[in-house]
């Protein structure tokens, strides 16, 4: 059976542009500042934590495809070239097969409000230059097209476990040796409406934007290995969260004394007590959906690659869908 490594991760988020940022206020152990964003016809502000700009423009922001591209695709693009690293000019070269999966659950929110607004107010002058970056798979195609990728390349649509779901259907294209390689994104757009929608459901949670990626290969070099993905339990009328996050903590394992479990979720079944150092990445950077899970699958393997822990797991109980979680290992080589 084929073994998959992570050479590269990439994210952006509220603590900032790139995996380093996103480490530093990890290691911060406190919240990140909370601030606010206007809703429409009310007086009262919408909590939320915000991407902060880049002294910058960054340069790939100068392509074609990415001049007039949605904040989602922008961050898609930025951690996707993060984790790629090196690797990225070899897809432009065409000298590897590289396969996308981006994985979204809210989509491009800010383009499709501002194209349904123009259509309400006069169909006649509403903007047809918007309305391609409102489908799901903008930022996947903008992504393949900077990089000039001509491999497959999917849009996963749902929950936040969609990106483990991801990070599992990676590994089968490279052991079906369809890719030389796949960058996993998990994205989301802050927006209001969003905020708006999460505030109704919880209003404990602070929304947040940004994305996070994992770059994943048959590299015998690599530090950091996939070791496992669990099954994914979903929400129903007979198994409720609870439910499903004990038969998906039951697969992960109560983790030995030395290893990290990064986990957001509330709920914590009888039996399923983890033995190592917990961390809650959503507690600090805000609820992004699958951004988030993305983020905490980072921080995973990033403390692995900073050699603190030699295994970490994520456990991911989604906003209406799934329990899912996966398993990281730090490793010399595959041999």
């Amino acid at each position: 059976m084929s073994r998959i490594f992570v050479p590269g991760a990439g994210a952006v988020s509220p603590a900032g542009w790139g995996v380093a940022a996103l480490r530093e206020a990890l290691n911060r152990d406190e919240p990140l500042p909370v601030q606010t964003l206007a809703r429409p016809g009310w007086e009262k502000s919408l909590r939320v934590r915000t991407v902060p700009p880049l002294a910058e423009r960054p340069a790939f922001l100068a392509h074609p495809r990415l001049r007039r591209a949605s904040v989602l695709a922008q961050h898609t693009v930025a951690a996707a070239l993060e984790a790629l690293d090196a690797d990225a000019a070899k897809v432009q070269a065409g000298e590897l097969r590289l396969g996308i999966v981006v994985c979204i659950l809210a989509g491009v929110v800010t383009y499709s409000r501002k194209f349904y607004s123009e259509v309400l107010q006069e169909p006649a002058t509403a903007s047809p230059l918007i309305f391609p970056e409102t489908v799901f798979n903008a930022p996947a195609s903008h992504l393949a097209a900077y990089l000039g990728a001509t491999g497959i390349n999917y849009t996963l649509v749902g929950d936040d476990g969609t990106f483990l779901q991801g990070l599992a259907l990676a590994a089968d294209w490279l052991a079906d040796d369809r890719v030389d390689g796949v960058v996993v994104v998990g994205a989301e757009e802050l927006d209001w409406i969003i905020a708006d929608a999460v505030r109704l459901f919880r209003r404990d949670l602070v929304f947040a934007g940004g994305a996070g990626a994992l770059y994943l290969k048959k590299n015998p070099t690599a530090g950091v290995e996939l070791a496992m993905v669990t099954d994914s339990f979903l929400f129903s009328q007979t198994q409720n969260r609870a439910a499903a996050g004990a038969k998906m903590r039951q697969q992960l394992g109560t983790g030995a004394a030395d290893e990290l479990l990064c986990d957001s979720t509330t709920e914590n079944p009888q039996g399923t007590t983890w033995r190592g150092l917990r961390l809650a990445p959503r507690v600090r950077l805000g609820e992004a959906f699958t951004a988030a899970a993305a983020w905490e699958c980072v921080a995973a393997v990033d403390a692995l690659r900073q050699g603190k822990f030699p295994a970490a797991s994520v456990a991911v109980a989604g906003i209406n869908q799934q329990a899912i979680g996966a398993r990281f290992r730090a490793c010399a080589s595959a041999a």
